[in-house]
């Protein structure tokens, strides 16, 4: 993959890496560059009297121009100065990813951007919505520490089958959306399975409720008070049609709590209600709250029966710091606490994030069972057990023990050695000849080869992803659908090129173009097409041209009459042509 680098981007682990595309500047053509043009001279000029302070401010730090499409490595050459990265990417990916991206510090951009007849709103991630909608308010150094913290926080969520499957619905539904000529039926039925989906989630995952939070603070969040409130989130500050609507009193302002990751979003419609935080230090608040409640932090039977729920790659920590890396198939029980825990498949063996030596998934390829909590009848767990004490109940080298546990499970066999932390406290303990049982189950035979059992009395944190990123070969993106790119049909190209000769005699490279005939040329082969005419109409009254103007607006009047679902838009084109000739 092809792309300018940085310090900060070269701290990226390979695993996400695989998601980054080139942005392959070129390809935008003068209309998504008039698209573009459009859409930021109106936000900038509503925003700057609704968004927050932070958002002006940031435009001028990120080094987003309003005049063109930004380019990623111009981009990344200012956001470096303010400790953070962009990267390209096709169209959305998983959640865990994206909020991976940003524990880096990184912001994903889909580089893709919204066709002519979406200006106002797409459902599918473009860079309008990621440029110019997230980048400007990262300049701001308390929100971009939440966004880092909750990307920190949010990667570690467990999420659900079903949750997946809503991605992919969603990613497919942004996709058709966008997309070109796609038939209006198969549009309904991808929203309606989206629906469906939505609607049959069952006990919403970690990653679903962070979701939520995510939605209604990164993209959807309003800021200051209920009554005169202020837009940061990157949705709203991206869409001419929402960050109008959403100051309405048609839309509902609650104040933020962490009950917003209990409320749900439909990405395809307009919200319902938003809400409102009195200052960027409150999200953050409400994060670490929400984080509290989270299996990273309760650990747990709970933790592991999410994990077992999930059947994805996720990794417990024990009390003793050892961490076990896998996809976790069951748990036995004991008084409603985890008495013994099972991988299936590849697992690794972790101490603070990195690990354990001899304790690889190639050592441990076909699953890893351990018994958890203390030996029955005695007080003292074998992790606080000092070294006089494991001798006192024979757990050292070359003793052939019996270990029976609280939770019904014995360990039989010889002991070869132990593994301890750097505390000098035990985390693993190696057996040859061993036989594992829960009453009369065997969980493990002699003839299976050493048989490691971790040290820990309880389950301090359960978390999706593995302990150590190198333990695991984590390059396994397949997006099963790309974004589809426009066909450039014979009309088409046209259209584009009288766009290009537009752009051009706006920024002085060709100063002999006929204005005129380009407008024939319009109103003759695409009557239809609006915004041409609207950059014909500024060009007119910058240059005090009072007759082609007004022959410019007549033509306007009649693609309204034409089309009133654009009237509104033809209409603010033409005001703001007013404000800055006043300007």
């Amino acid at each position: 993959m092809s792309y300018e680098s940085n310090y900060i981007l070269d701290k990226l682990p390979k695993h996400l890496k695989q998601y980054i595309k080139a942005q392959n500047y070129e390809d935008y053509t003068p209309i998504n560059q008039a698209v573009w043009r459009y859409v930021m001279r109106k936000n900038v000029d509503y925003l700057s009297k609704v968004a927050h302070v932070s958002y002006l401010e940031g435009l001028k730090k990120t080094g987003i121009s309003i005049e063109q499409i930004p380019n990623m490595y111009g981009m990344n050459r200012i956001l470096q100065a303010i400790g953070w990265a962009a990267v390209a990417v096709d169209g959305f990916i998983p959640p865990s990813a994206f909020m991976e991206f940003q524990a880096y510090n990184i912001l994903v951009i889909a580089s893709d951007i919204r066709q002519l007849e979406h200006i106002e709103y797409t459902p599918a991630p473009d860079i309008i919505h990621e440029g110019a909608g997230h980048a400007p308010i990262i300049a701001n150094p308390e929100y971009a520490e939440y966004l880092r913290r909750f990307g920190e926080i949010g990667c570690k969520a467990i999420s659900s089958g079903k949750d997946y499957e809503l991605y992919e619905a969603v990613r497919h539904l942004s996709i058709i959306k966008e997309a070109a000529g796609i038939d209006q039926k198969e549009i309904e039925s991808a929203e309606k399975l989206v629906e469906d989906l939505q609607n049959n989630m069952g006990e919403p995952s970690e990653m679903a409720l962070i979701r939520n939070l995510h939605w209604w603070t990164v993209e959807y969040g309003l800021i200051g008070s209920l009554d005169n409130p202020k837009i940061y989130g990157a949705g709203l500050l991206s869409s001419i049609g929402e960050s109008a609507w959403c100051m309405t009193d048609q839309v509902k302002k609650l104040a933020y709590s962490s009950e917003a990751a209990h409320t749900s979003f439909d990405i395809t419609k307009p919200q319902p209600q938003l809400f409102v935080t009195p200052d960027f230090a409150f999200l953050s608040q409400v994060l670490e709250e929400f984080a509290n409640t989270m299996a990273l932090r309760t650990g747990g039977l709970d933790g592991i029966q999410k994990l077992i729920t999930s059947k994805a790659l996720g990794t417990v920590e024990l009390s003793t710091g050892l961490q076990i890396s896998g996809i976790f198939a069951s748990v036995i029980t004991y008084k409603g606490r985890p008495a013994y825990l099972q991988t299936t498949g590849e697992t690794a063996l972790s101490y603070r994030e990195k690990e354990l030596v001899g304790h690889s998934t190639k050592h441990h390829a076909h699953g890893f069972g351990s018994p958890i909590g203390k030996l029955k009848g005695i007080n003292l767990a074998i992790e606080d057990m000092s070294p006089r004490d494991l001798k006192a109940y024979n757990i050292f080298e070359s003793e052939n023990v019996s270990l029976e546990f609280e939770g019904g499970i014995t360990v039989t066999g010889d002991i070869v050695t132990g593994t301890r932390n750097l505390k000098g406290e035990i985390v693993l303990i190696t057996f040859d000849n061993c036989t594992v049982t829960h009453g009369e189950k065997i969980l493990f035979s002699p003839h299976w080869g050493l048989y490691h059992m971790a040290v820990g009395e309880h389950i301090v944190s359960a978390f999706n992803g593995p302990a150590d990123l190198n333990s695991f070969n984590l390059i396994t993106h397949s997006i099963t659908v790309a974004t589809i790119k426009q066909k450039q049909t014979e009309a088409n190209h046209q259209l584009e090129l009288l766009y290009k000769q537009i752009r051009e005699f706006r920024e002085g490279i060709n100063t002999t173009i006929s204005r005129n005939k380009v407008f024939q040329e319009l109103k003759k082969k695409f009557p239809t097409d609006w915004l041409l005419a609207v950059e014909l109409y500024e060009l007119a009254k910058t240059n005090a041209d009072d007759d082609f103007a007004e022959e410019i607006l007549t033509h306007l009047e009649t693609v309204k009459q034409n089309n009133p679902r654009l009237g509104h838009l033809i209409d603010d084109g033409i005001a703001l042509v007013a404000k800055h000739l006043v300007v």
